[in-house]
């Protein structure tokens, strides 16, 4: 996740990792979301619930619909 808060890998990118990197498939969502600047533990907790992903779900748990929410979710930052 230190290469996401560098700015040098997506959300995006990292959710798409976790068919080969197995950090990517075991890193919970929330700690995605959080290393995106200006996201604290309130937004990304209201942002995963209006999107039905659990808060401790993992990213290689996320199914491609999930993923698709919380990417579009992201977009309106």
């Amino acid at each position: 996740m230190a290469q996401r808060r560098a700015g040098t890998v997506t959300v995006a990118e990292v959710f798409a990792m976790v068919q080969d990197d197995d950090l990517a498939k075991r890193t919970r969502g929330s700690q995605v979301l959080r290393a995106v600047p200006g996201c604290g533990p309130a937004r990304v907790a209201a942002v995963m619930a209006t999107c039905g992903v659990e808060v401790k779900r993992r990213v290689g748990g996320l199914g491609e619909a999930q993923r698709e929410r919380l990417l579009a979710a992201l977009a309106h930052w």
